[in-house]
């Protein structure tokens, strides 16, 4: 008996296992257009399987790219006679639509919409069937038949789907709130959907729509839900003070966690809105009780009085930091504030022995590995500053050893080929960025891979290598924020070395050191000449988009940066650039979606 059932069981799937064949090739012959072979086979199958729709749909949809109406009609027909199924009324509808029969067409097409007044189970594929062939009224008229038929269950998705694809978008935005009120957990879903339809610009139609529809739903019914909406609405017009208004309202009703205010106080930190984070900041301390998020607030605050602050205004900062360290001590607690001090001693200070001796005494403090990492390489960084190559390069070995093949060990290795590069040790730079070509770490690949093209590219245009060591100077003065110096040093390569392969390299690094100092028209300048000497060369494609961003941000050209991001668009497909270009491209273009 046993041995009967496994000959079955054999049989039966060699028979299984054929037929996923024949249907497999019968589906290629189908998306190659060679439809008559791929008839054969769903003939085939269907004969096999007389019950299966699966099969009949696609004899049906094959004789149909055939042109064969009348076949498609006769076995359609046939099955209707046997059982007056909905989906076939639409299939037979379509396929006198195909044939120019609009009237008859539009008959069997009420019929089945008809057919949901007894059996509203059937509401999903008749609807599904009239999406599949394009005809959106009809499967809108379904769903909203569902609506009163079924108040129990809701269509709103697939409403918001199909008005979307029709591009009625308040339409499409009114039904995706619906079905949030309905899943508030599928909130996240909903704003990747919406996404697409609106843009940074607070003025496009879209947004208005979406705006205006929140708002209304706030007045009528203050869910958390609309708010959190609204408030990542904001955050994409990058208006983030109204954010902050959305997010506060939210906080009161449910004061249990600030990581969302966090959240968008970095966000607007990152994206330059420095007196929104900073407001946002405040609010973080006057509401956490928390010792670590009190920390953290505070050395953002602290960190963005420090730029552009006055001599006096670094001195009260400076005290600021060490209140801190009388309130909260000097402990693993508060080692990332000791980190910024660090920092702010070196780099804004000026006062790089204070700096070194202090994270010194950090290192001496009971710290994890990884803790002990951060200090040392941020020591290692001062010492650079100082210019102490080889003590530097010590430390980040250390770090190498002591955490191998962690994000931090990657980094002293890119900081170590960079401070070999500093010194003029071209070759050991050279080696040690070829190995973090590979890393984990995307932004460490691709700054090790620009390096070492920098290097490779330069190294034997003649055999002092003079122009590539003024230039790897002039990368250490930008470093130690001697901009002034830095700027000299790469005019003295644009004299001295004019028309080698670096030229391009140093106009590039001399316009962001003039944009930093704000020198927007001499950024210009520079940007323009390696459009018209260097168009073929690796930096065009950054030339054309900081040259837009140039004009699109600080010299009011919204013209000109529109046309640089077009020439992205067209000319620099493979650019880092392009989805960015053509985001700012539509954007500028009055486009009303992204």
């Amino acid at each position: 008996m046993q041995r009967f059932f496994l000959i079955i069981l054999v049989i039966f799937g060699i028979h299984f296992g054929f037929a996923q064949n024949s249907e497999v090739l019968a589906d290629s012959y189908y998306k190659n257009g060679e439809f008559k072979k791929a008839l054969v086979i769903y003939q085939n199958l269907s004969k096999e399987k007389p019950y299966s729709y699966k099969y009949i749909y696609k004899v049906i949809d094959t004789h149909q790219q055939l042109e064969q109406f009348d076949e498609a009609e006769n076995i359609l027909i046939q099955r209707l006679e046997k059982r007056r199924n909905p989906t076939l009324l639409v299939e037979l509808g379509y396929n006198f639509q195909l044939k120019g029969s609009l009237d008859r067409a539009n008959e069997l097409y009420n019929e089945a919409i008809a057919y949901i007044d007894d059996k509203p189970n059937y509401i999903y594929s008749i609807a599904k069937t009239f999406e599949d062939h394009s005809l959106l009224d009809q499967a809108i008229t379904v769903y909203n038949k569902g609506k009163l038929l079924t108040p129990d269950k809701d269509y709103s998705i697939q409403l918001a789907r199909i008005y979307g694809d029709k591009g009625d978008i308040e339409k499409m935005f009114e039904n995706y709130i619906d079905y949030i009120a309905y899943r508030p957990n599928y909130l996240n879903n909903i704003k990747r959907a919406v996404s697409d339809f609106i843009s940074e610009n607070k003025s496009n139609e879209n947004n208005i729509y979406l705006r205006r529809l929140l708002l209304k739903k706030i007045q009528e019914e203050p869910s958390p839900y609309w708010y959190e909406l609204l408030s990542w609405l904001y955050v994409q017009e990058k208006a983030y003070n109204k954010s902050f208004i959305q997010e506060k309202a939210l906080y009161k009703r449910n004061p249990e966690s600030l990581d969302r205010i966090i959240e968008l106080a970095v966000t607007a930190l990152n994206d330059n809105d420095d007196e929104t984070a900073k407001d946002i900041f405040s609010y973080i301390l006057e509401s956490s009780q928390d010792a670590g998020t009190i920390l953290t607030a505070h050395q953002y605050i602290l960190e963005i009085d420090t730029q552009n602050a006055s001599e006096k205004e670094l001195k009260r900062i400076d005290e600021d930091y060490n209140a801190l360290f009388i309130e909260f001590g000097k402990s693993e607690l508060t080692l990332p504030l000791q980190l910024a001090y660090g920092e702010f001693l070196a780099f804004h200070q000026k006062d790089t022995e204070s700096a070194t001796a202090f994270l010194r005494k950090s290192l001496k403090l009971n710290i994890s590995e990884f803790q002990e990492a951060k200090v040392k390489l941020l020591l290692a960084d001062i010492l650079v500053l100082q210019e102490r190559f080889n003590e530097a390069l010590i430390f980040y070995s250390q770090i190498q050893l002591s955490l191998k093949n962690s994000t931090i060990s990657q980094e002293a290795r890119y900081k170590v080929a960079k401070t070999s590069y500093y010194k003029g040790d071209f070759d050991w730079a050279e080696s040690q960025l070829k190995i973090l070509k590979s890393s984990t770490s995307q932004l460490i690949a691709n700054d090790a891979l620009d390096l070492k093209l920098l290097i490779s590219d330069n190294k034997y245009e003649d055999s002092t290598q003079t122009a590539l060591r003024y230039y790897a100077k002039a990368d250490l003065l930008a470093f130690q924020n001697k901009t002034d110096e830095a700027i000299s040093l790469l005019d003295k390569i644009l004299e001295e070395h004019k028309g080698e392969s670096i030229t391009d390299q140093a106009l590039f690094q001399q316009a962001k050191l003039f944009e930093k100092k704000k020198q927007y028209n001499k950024a210009e300048a520079n940007y323009l000449e390696i459009i018209k000497d260097y168009s073929e060369d690796i930096l065009a494609d950054d030339a054309h988009y900081y040259l837009a961003e140039l004009y699109n941000t600080h010299l009011a050209k919204p013209e000109e940066a529109k046309q640089l991001y077009e020439k992205i668009i067209f000319d620099f497909e493979d650019s880092i650039y392009f989805i960015e270009a053509r985001k700012k491209f539509r954007m500028l273009r009055g486009d009303s979606i992204n």
